[in-house]
């Protein structure tokens, strides 16, 4: 394992700054995989970066083959409580994992912001692990959110880009926009055939947990947010990238 880094330490929520918001796996969970479904494929399944395992729950229902690889140890023993054996779970780095099937469908959702080499992994995508006729969902946080561009007028952040103190301590390493999304993606040798934005964002994450305690956000609500994102989807809190492989 990478010495360099602590993977473990680095999902662990700081004094003013949560790795996972409720509004992330109580939300935006359900609004991907909405997002997701119309491009499924039949077949197996491989997870990059499956944290705790709450994504992962949403995906039983769709695929009976599911192995997912994960780089802290302790996120894995909390995922395996949760689902237990119905999903292989693999302790690596996405770098030196050995994999030797060939995946339907890759899903990498907030993980690539992370990666030291973003793009070596999604040349590993392309050139090792995806079916001729698989399809990679591939979701970052979205640098031109207007949460985010709110956070630039209120001068909390330097750009819309800008890697804040509080990410870095959850090891991300850039906040991408659609263009370096795609930018990244075609170097690796992918084809970038769908593009779509995941849920219309003006609030932070600890505005939106605050509020979803409340009764002043109503399920409508939350579906216009989605509804407003498939039409705006460069003021959405994450970006969707549906990616095949270059042959």
């Amino acid at each position: 394992m990478n010495t360099k880094r602590n993977y473990n330490k680095e999902i662990e929520d700081t004094t003013d700054h949560k790795y996972a918001y409720s509004f992330d796996l109580d939300v935006m969970h359900g609004y991907m995989i909405k997002s997701f479904e119309p491009f499924l494929r039949k077949g197996n399944l491989l997870e990059l970066g499956s944290f705790k395992g709450d994504f992962t729950k949403r995906l039983l229902p769709y695929f009976d083959d599911i192995t997912c690889v994960e780089a802290s140890d302790e996120a894995i023993e909390i995922a395996q409580g949760k689902i237990g054996t119905k999903v292989i779970f693999i302790h690596s780095l996405f770098e030196t994992v050995t994999l030797t099937n060939k995946y339907d469908n890759i899903i990498l959702t907030h993980v690539l912001e992370h990666l030291d080499d973003p793009v070596a992994l999604l040349k590993r995508i392309n050139d090792e692990w995806l079916a001729d006729d698989g399809r990679l969902f591939l979701v970052c946080p979205n640098a031109n959110a207007p949460s985010r561009q709110i956070a630039v007028k209120m001068g909390l952040i330097t750009h819309n880009s800008a890697v804040t103190q509080a990410e870095v301590d959850h090891g991300h390493r850039i906040t991408y926009t659609f263009d370096t999304l795609e930018r990244d993606a075609k170097q690796a040798g992918l084809n970038v055939v769908h593009r779509s934005g995941v849920f219309f964002k003006a609030l932070a994450n600890f505005q939106w947990d605050r509020l979803l305690e409340t009764d002043i956000i109503s399920p409508e609500y939350l579906d216009g947010c989605y509804q407003l994102g498939q039409q705006y989807p460069d003021l959405c809190s994450s970006i969707f990238l549906l990616c095949k492989k270059r042959i």
